[in-house]
């Protein structure tokens, strides 16, 4: 594997990040392409309406161009590509809907599942045509189990739908998601390089930089917002390298953030409708810390660390595969 090329895709797509970024803020503010604050959010985020949103039209073209460049071209790279773009313009047309027609909600949630249902399903046909493994293996441990395409299948594109709105779900503080989401792509880098997977290793470098190069105008205080632009892409592109390197189930650990957001939306709304009671001061959890008092920044930090953390442990794991 050739450390250097993908140092060189993390390099240029950060360039790239940083140079449309300064060009793409001013177009949003004139467009009024501003960020909708919810009113029983933390008070701390009302000064944030009007922050131009849909910057994630940035990572998806810094992305998309260095992947472009220096990936080799084989049937993963169209299920990676095919799963960026096409969760990516889902987000695009929910973020365009809201700032242009004024509607808080964007596409409905059946919009977005019909969308989200058809670039799964493309991604399933192309990896049928390639004959890939439906083969699931248990991280850190020799054991696998294949129960076929007719489980397989299904079972992909209910972890598209999950992985896409659970890294959805993570971004809500300022470079919450640009960091989590730039360390797990790191660590998917590397899980790809030893599973020999270079257009896998390329696509996650191709993300790294364009993150990273995001995150220096999505830092507190954001100059800009990603919108489900950036995070429906973001994990459209996750989700894709863990099918295509055969890690499924490793995304569990290296996207444990991702599903600890996920899970206490879930654990909130099951618990309200079936007791009357909520758990958490607000759902997503990052919410519940900034009402418990954390400020942004102590709470992006932790929720780094934390990430950090269930990376390494992610990584060791892939050693015993």
């Amino acid at each position: 594997m050739d450390y250097q090329l993908l140092l060189l895709t993390i390099g240029v797509s950060f360039i790239l990040a940083i140079i449309a970024a300064p060009l793409l803020i001013p177009l949003l503010r004139r467009l009024k392409f501003g960020q909708q604050v919810r009113d029983d959010g933390p008070q701390s985020h009302l000064k944030k309406a009007g922050t131009p949103t849909m910057g994630g039209v940035v990572i998806i073209l810094a992305f998309t161009l260095s992947f472009l460049k220096f990936s080799v071209i084989n049937t993963d790279f169209y299920v990676m590509l095919v799963a960026t773009l096409g969760f990516g313009l889902i987000g695009f047309l929910d973020d365009y809907i809201k700032i242009v027609f004024k509607r808080s909600l964007g596409l409905t949630a059946r919009q977005k599942l019909v969308g989200q249902l058809l670039f799964a399903a493309i991604m399933c046909v192309l990896l049928i045509q390639n004959g890939h493994s439906t083969a699931i293996h248990v991280p850190g441990t020799s054991f696998s189990f294949d129960w076929g395409g007719w489980f397989y299948y299904p079972f992909i594109v209910i972890m598209m739908l999950a992985i896409s709105n659970a890294v959805n779900f993570t971004d809500g503080v300022d470079g919450l998601l640009s960091g989590v989401s730039a360390i797990a792509f790191a660590a998917f880098a590397l899980v790809a390089m030893q599973a020999t997977s270079l257009s896998a290793a390329v696509c996650a470098a191709a993300m790294i930089g364009a993150v990273l190069g995001f995150l220096v105008f999505n830092a507190h205080p954001a100059k800009v917002f990603m919108g489900d632009t950036g995070s429906l892409g973001i994990g459209g592109a996750i989700g894709a390298i863990a099918i295509v390197t055969k890690t499924e189930l490793l995304f569990l650990v290296i996207g444990g953030v991702f599903v600890i957001e996920m899970l206490s939306v879930v654990l909130q709304v099951a618990s309200f409708k079936t007791r009357g009671k909520r758990i958490f001061k607000m759902s997503p959890i990052h919410h519940h810390f900034e009402l418990s008092g954390w400020s942004e920044w102590r709470v992006v930090i932790t929720f780094w660390l934390v990430s950090i953390v269930l990376a390494g442990i992610g990584l060791y794991l892939n050693k015993g595969l």
